[in-house]
């Protein structure tokens, strides 16, 4: 494929206009306090609004409407989970984080169990947001790379340098007001594209329905791949199953999921602090509640009605992606916008599909460097320096994350396999696995420190790692564990979760925490002082 004059030159302004962006934040960055959090200022509808777009991302806007177009709604289920995800986060979490004052969700787990701890936790952040940014510009790579036909490598720095320099020089303010400017472009962009798509079809909406519902597209099922009913969609069973994929299963695994997202996943607790105050955080959750399921709702939709207008319309593409050993079906809508959108919509489009991945990588670059200044270097390496020596930091951190991603997606562009960008998804689910139940624990009881916690954290991790590379043949027969090969790997998160709050209370049971100050840092040690 190649970019049209009209469109490159649409989005060339709007990386221009992100430039622009951090230079102009730049000069408002003072201190760390202004860098990580904004001087704690932001209203609850921009933070509510930048949530929305780190949580949609670009998965959203390429994954969901692909699966949409080839399967049916079966994943759609884990989004209807995020609100019990914002009522807890809202009664419980937030609490915890605001009433301290802190600036990480790690510093919290040095409060409650100790600094080894945090250690952990934090580290265990940076690891899996480096793999998980390093995946995400691979992505964004793959897209532009398939738009414009440039070199990948090419791609990768292109987009890893405009995303990593408003980020770096431009702290947290740029990367909110960046990311409340990208989800509008970016539902914008579907919206033209299902503007389009009617405007094609004789029958509108209404042969959007009555074709998807004859084909099943609409059902909570599975897109059978092999067998003799390869290329069919199955219902999904609503029993519970750690074997296999079923609909109750899914709405668990989305609720872990979001559980963990809204309890100590930095990219959201940094904008709980950085809310003016709890009222306005609670806002902001609420709003990206409320935004967020629509959006998801639409975008499988969009996926949906893609499906209609190549029944009626198709392309040797369209239908190669139906059949079992088609063409990955990422590649549907890059193949509508270019060859259905007008000159200057596409390029509309496009840069909405780059600004949903941009609005996870700026997020990600920034908690890193928080993270890495707060919880690492400046209490463990190098104490007691001016403000300016750690606002310094914090953006030479920023500047070597930036390299390990464009250096890792570069990798995955020389790989001849997809091996490497699995290896990277299973070092993520080890890394994530554990720290909700770490936390569960935390905020739920008032066991444990350090020394109850090492077990847990421990078999956790072997825990984890053995159910990702279970399938790699990484383990010699002696060292199978039959009952464990035959769980489902999607549920390894929240198995591994499961299984740290429950090896840390057992081992609370045997090495009894030391005294320690609680003070709101359980829900039955909280202050009655209002929350600010």
């Amino acid at each position: 494929m190649n970019l049209r004059t009209g469109d490159a030159a649409v989005i060339i302004i709007y990386f221009v206009a992100l430039v622009f962006v951090g230079l102009w934040f730049a000069r408002r960055n003072k201190s760390t306090e202004d860098y990580f959090l904004g001087n704690r200022s932001f209203p609850g509808w921009a933070i509510g609004i930048s949530l929305v777009g780190t949580s949609i991302s670009s998965i959203s806007f390429l994954a969901y409407p692909a699966d949409a177009y080839k399967t049916a709604y079966l994943r759609l289920l884990t989004a209807f989970t995020l609100p019990v995800a914002i009522l807890a986060a809202s009664m419980f979490f937030l609490q915890f984080y605001r009433r301290s004052k802190v600036t990480t969700a790690f510093e919290y787990l040095e409060g409650r169990y100790g600094p080894v701890t945090r250690v952990y936790g934090a580290s265990m952040f940076i690891i899996m947001q480096v793999v998980r940014v390093s995946v995400i510009l691979f992505l964004i790579s793959t897209l532009i790379e398939e738009l414009t036909g440039l070199d990948p490598v090419a791609c990768v720095v292109i987009g890893g340098a405009i995303v990593s320099f408003y980020t770096i020089v431009g702290g947290i303010e740029a990367v909110i007001w960046t990311d409340v400017a990208q989800t509008i472009v970016l539902v914008f962009g579907g919206i033209l594209s299902l503007g389009i798509i009617v405007s094609q079809l004789d029958g509108g909406f209404g042969e959007i329905f009555s074709v998807a519902s004859e084909a099943g597209k609409f059902r909570f099922a599975e897109y059978i791949s092999t067998g003799p009913n390869a290329g069919t969609l199955a219902d999904a069973k609503w029993n519970i199953s750690i074997t296999e994929k079923t609909a109750m299963m899914m709405i668990f695994v989305g609720l872990t999921n979001w559980l963990t997202e809204y309890s100590c996943n930095q990219n959201v607790v940094q904008r709980y602090c950085a809310s003016s105050s709890a009222r306005e955080a609670k806002k902001a959750m609420w709003i990206c509640c409320v935004t967020s399921i629509p959006i998801w709702v639409f975008f499988m939709f969009l996926g949906t009605a893609m499906y209609v207008f190549y029944q009626a319309n198709p392309t040797d593409l369209s239908q190669a992606i139906l059949e079992p050993d088609g063409p990955a079906a990422d590649k549907i809508y890059p193949h509508f916008m270019l060859n259905q959108l007008p000159v200057g919509v596409a390029g509309l489009v496009i840069a909405a599909a780059l600004a949903a991945a941009m609005s996870s990588l700026d997020s990600s670059i920034n908690a890193i460097s928080t993270v890495g200044v707060v919880d690492l270097y400046r209490r463990h390496f190098v104490k007691d320096r001016d403000d300016r020596h750690y606002l310094f930091a914090a953006r030479t951190i920023a500047v070597i994350v930036a390299i390990l991603m464009i250096g890792g997606a570069i990798i995955l562009t020389k790989a001849e396999t997809k091996t490497l960008q699995d290896t990277a998804t299973k070092l993520q689910s080890i890394t994530i696995s554990g720290l909700l139940g770490l936390y569960m624990l935390g905020f739920f009881t008032k066991r444990g420190d350090d020394r109850a916690m090492i077990t847990g954290i421990g078999f956790t991790i072997l825990f984890t790692a053995y159910m990702a590379f279970k399938d790699l043949g990484a383990f010699p027969d002696a060292l199978r564990i039959a009952w464990l090969d035959n769980i489902d790997g999607y549920y390894t998160a929240t198995l591994g979760n499961a299984l740290m709050f429950t090896l840390g209370y057992l081992g609370s049971r045997i090495i009894p925490a030391r005294e320690r100050d609680l003070t709101n840092l359980t829900v039955y040690t909280q202050e009655d002082a209002p929350l600010e």
